[in-house]
């Protein structure tokens, strides 16, 4: 039976939910501030990274302490400001980041990553949009021995476990294939599931598209209230109201708000992300898209030109923007690839939304029918947009779900 539903939000999550829905012939309505994907989707290092079985725990060993709390590391910085605001969320991070709990968060988020290739392939074929995706993998660079061996271990792990394939690069045969790169390299393990994309926002407006094509609705607007009307939803915005019987919130590093003003809270932080476009020097050509493991930053050739992308900022989502972590990244990363002159006239900045158990909120709300959440996907809301729009089509149609979706509720909290 179709169904009116409105999704709020129109980055990778939001408009993947909307084409699943507009695809089983629900009438949908998308609304967002902004064109489809250009907020967090827009700034990302544009990598469906099938092989990311495992979420970015907080760190716990004293060495990489030691290293960040200085707050000159490329791949890590925070503000105190940030850090005291989500002092609270940041406490369960670093416990959920035990052994113990994050070995059990592991395989449930590996089960969500499992179904990133095959969500994206029928949404990239629909859009038309194969011009813009890459099939090759992607190269986790490094420069120690040690380095090298220790990811090698993780890498093997992943494929027994999980089904992830790679191959493992000695320097002779990084240097083959990337011969512009410098600085005495181990090598790299080359991730091969993984795929990549040289536009981001490109794709998801895109998908958006395509998911107008199905017969969905874009509405750009600013949203002032989200109330109960009867038994569905009304939205009120500065481009007229709309009612529906069920309402998807998809609005990453925003939702908490939202969901505050229902009563609901939701331990949400941050980590914010800067990238910046370059040219590349003379004759320098970059093939792959290339992470610096041992630094933290990450070089892609796009259409934009060569982006990097650095690690995370622990700090207010509305912050002013402070460009020493990019700055330092570019430093390192001018000696590792003859990068040239600056593309862009200012650094982009983005916030990616994240929970304390590093898992996605996914699905409805108790005692609030019709209200369904999709946000919190931390590093990986590009990757796993299609996969959390299927999943969230079948809870709302009654459907058995691919996965077991208990673990990804937002009563879990």
């Amino acid at each position: 039976m179709s169904r009116e539903i409105i999704v709020l939000g129109a980055g990778m999550v939001g408009v993947s939910i909307a084409w699943h829905l507009a695809r089983r012939g629900h009438s949908v309505v998308l609304v967002d501030r902004r064109e489809p994907g250009r907020e967090t989707s827009f700034g990302n290092a544009g990598i469906i990274q099938r092989e990311a079985v495992k979420p970015y725990p907080f760190p716990r060993d004293l060495g990489t302490l030691a290293r960040v709390l200085p707050n000159r590391a490329v791949d890590i910085r925070y503000r105190l400001g940030g850090v005291m605001r989500a002092a609270g969320p940041l406490l369960h991070y670093w416990q959920h980041s035990s052994p113990r709990r994050y070995d059990s968060i592991v395989p449930e988020y590996a089960s969500l990553i499992s179904l990133a290739l095959d969500t994206h392939a029928p949404m990239i074929e629909a859009a038309g949009a194969e011009a813009l995706v890459r099939k090759e993998g992607w190269l986790e660079v490094y420069r120690t021995v040690e380095g090298l061996d220790a990811e090698r271990r993780e890498a093997e792990e992943a494929a027994a476990r999980f089904r992830v394939n790679h191959r493992l690069l000695d320097a002779d045969a990084l240097h083959a294939l990337e011969p512009h790169l410098t600085g005495g390299l181990a090598g790299a393990i080359h991730w091969l599931d993984s795929w990549t994309v040289a536009d981001p926002g490109a794709l998801v407006q895109a998908y958006a598209t395509s998911m107008e094509a199905a017969g969905g609705r874009l509405m750009r607007a600013e949203v002032s209230d989200i109330s109960r009307a009867g038994q569905g939803w009304r939205v009120t915005t500065d481009q007229g109201a709309l009612e529906a019987g069920e309402l998807v919130l998809a609005m990453g590093p925003w939702s908490g708000d939202w969901l505050s003003r229902q009563g609901i809270a939701v331990p949400l932080f941050v980590k914010r992300g800067y990238h910046m476009h370059y040219a590349a020097k003379g004759e320098a050509r970059l093939g792959n898209w290339i992470m610096d493991a041992e630094v933290g930053y990450l070089l892609a050739p796009m259409r934009a030109g060569i982006r990097l992308t650095t690690g995370a900022e622990l700090a207010r989502r509305e912050a002013p923007p402070h460009h020493g972590q990019l700055a330092a990244a570019e430093r390192v990363a001018r000696r590792f690839f003859p990068l040239g002159e600056r593309l862009d006239p200012e650094p982009w900045k983005g916030a990616r939304p994240c929970t304390p158990d590093m898992k996605p909120v996914i699905g409805p709300v108790p005692d609030r029918q019709g209200l369904w959440l999709a946000f919190g996907h931390g590093h990986q809301g590009f990757t796993l947009g299609p996969a959390t729009g299927r999943l969230l089509a079948e809870m709302i149609d009654g459907e058995p779900t691919a996965i077991d979706m208990a673990p990804f509720r937002v009563d879990r909290f």
